[in-house]
């Protein structure tokens, strides 16, 4: 498996595999893997013959500084899982790679973007589709796959694919859920008792 840094490294793997004629299947991420992710890869293992599974943690989807700095980094442990689900590349870019200095151009979608999560947390979905276009960009996919626990994201991202033409098919992974029903979520560990009640 190799880690990929630069977005111009990714693209020459993309190449090399599609020229080869193997489908590429791409499972974004910002890290702190848990089983849900990892039954996307598996999926993603089903649909393609090289999987791509990108790592990063995205600042411009945030709309405060705190969780931003608070979300949880766990390469090692991200990437050895990685190694044992049959991944072949991980691209963990640096926020400078994906945006740099002097970087002017955002990606928005917007009716599907205003209400439920867009309406909460603004700008977050702008952020959203920005790196993913990116994403698309480096990695040159055949199939991109997503958690429907993100269900407005899946559906925003759908219409940004379409809209811009991207030759790519945006596929829904099913939610994979904890022991007592809550949905699988890297920033579960952040809730205490009461609020993991009021998410069941």
């Amino acid at each position: 498996m190799r880690v990929v840094r630069s977005i111009r490294e990714l693209q020459a793997w993309a190449d090399g595999e599609r020229a080869a004629g193997r489908r590429i299947a791409l499972v974004p991420t910002m890290g702190a893997l848990h089983a849900g992710h990892l039954s996307l890869v598996a999926q993603a293992r089903e649909r393609a013959d090289a999987v791509c599974v990108s790592i990063f943690v995205n600042p411009t989807q945030f709309d405060d500084p705190k969780d931003y700095a608070a979300y949880p980094a766990t390469f090692e442990t991200d990437t050895a899982a990685c190694r044992e689900s049959g991944v072949d590349v991980v691209f963990a870019p640096t926020p400078a790679e994906l945006y740099p200095e002097g970087a002017q151009t955002w990606v928005e979608v917007t009716e599907l973007a205003r209400p439920l999560c867009g309406a909460a947390r603004p700008g977050h979905f702008r952020g959203v589709t920005t790196v993913v276009a990116k994403l698309l960009n480096a990695a040159k996919p055949h199939v991109a796959i997503f958690g429907e626990k993100d269900f407005q994201q899946l559906a925003v991202i759908r219409r940004m694919a379409r809209d811009l033409g991207f030759d790519v098919e945006i596929e829904g992974g099913a939610i994979v859920r904890e022991a007592d029903g809550l949905a699988m979520s890297s920033r579960n560990v952040n809730l205490g008792p009461r609020a993991r009640g009021e998410a069941l």
